[in-house]
């Protein structure tokens, strides 16, 4: 069976992904989960409070 590029690019990107989450503490993952909840939270609120500021009547 002949590799191609992209059976290569594909085994090396999962390699690279798989050995970054394997250094990654549970710890990490979990304030990356809560930051970005209150990111989008924000980002709805802002988005909601300019929307009924500039509301055409």
């Amino acid at each position: 069976m002949k590799t191609t590029n992209t059976q290569l690019g594909i085994g090396t990107g999962g390699g690279a992904l798989l050995s970054v989450l394997a250094q990654l503490g549970m710890h990490d993952m979990v304030r990356t989960a809560v930051l970005a909840a209150i990111g989008a939270a924000v980002s709805f609120a802002v988005t909601w409070a300019l929307q009924r500021c500039f509301r055409k009547q």
